[in-house]
């Protein structure tokens, strides 16, 4: 291993360590307790974005099944072809793009939002059309990814990554969830073993 890709990789742990720090530094928390409470209350909730957001949106779709939120990933490219009808009046739609003109997420935004569905985006870009036509906009700010050109999406991931960490744990003290629903709904693995021990 070159020296040189050595001192690059130890760097990338400090560099994303400041940027998680940063999301946190601008972070609208009014904002952020809003989008908790209407989380909260969701009959259901949906998520999209595209790339390496699209990845974070189906992490926090599957976060958001295991504190009992009933929630789905929908693809940009099935979102406009039928999926969208998951998305009722009353339900959550959460749509993440760093730049917050993601062209395949501008449909998901006006179907939600004739549907009757509340919107939150998760951007840096607060006049972009997803945080102008969303009710509630989460801002986030990455000033450098962990590659030599900055290109790579590595800090902006862990930065998206950590804010709907922060929802899901916020939600969990929101709604009174208790361990032992996460119990019945995850028997599987080592988690489930602690979690079921001494169970009949």
């Amino acid at each position: 291993m070159k020296q040189e890709a050595l001192k690059a990789a130890q760097a990338a742990f400090d560099i994303e360590a400041a940027e998680i720090a940063r999301a946190k530094e601008v972070m609208d928390w009014n904002a952020f307790a809003e989008a908790v409470e209407v989380l909260a209350k969701a009959p259901r909730i949906g998520t999209a974005g595209c790339g390496h957001s699209g990845i974070c949106c189906t992490h926090f779709a599957h976060s958001l099944c295991c504190i009992e939120r009933p929630a789905r990933f929908i693809s940009p490219a099935e979102a406009v072809h039928g999926a969208m009808g998951f998305i009722q009046k009353g339900d959550v739609m959460v749509l993440a793009s760093r730049g917050g003109k993601t062209a395949e997420l501008i449909p998901i935004l006006n179907i939600a939002k004739e549907k009757g569905a509340t919107v939150i985006s998760i951007t840096e870009k607060m006049d972009s059309p997803l945080a102008v036509g969303a009710d509630i906009v989460l801002p986030m700010r990455v000033d450098l990814e962990t590659d030599k050109y900055n290109t790579q999406s590595t800090s902006s991931f862990v930065a998206l990554s950590s804010v709907f960490d922060a929802l899901q744990t916020a939600l969990i003290e929101e709604t009174g969830y208790v361990n032992e629903k996460f119990a019945l709904v995850h028997p599987g693995g080592a988690v489930g073993e602690r979690l079921n021990k001494g169970k009949k």
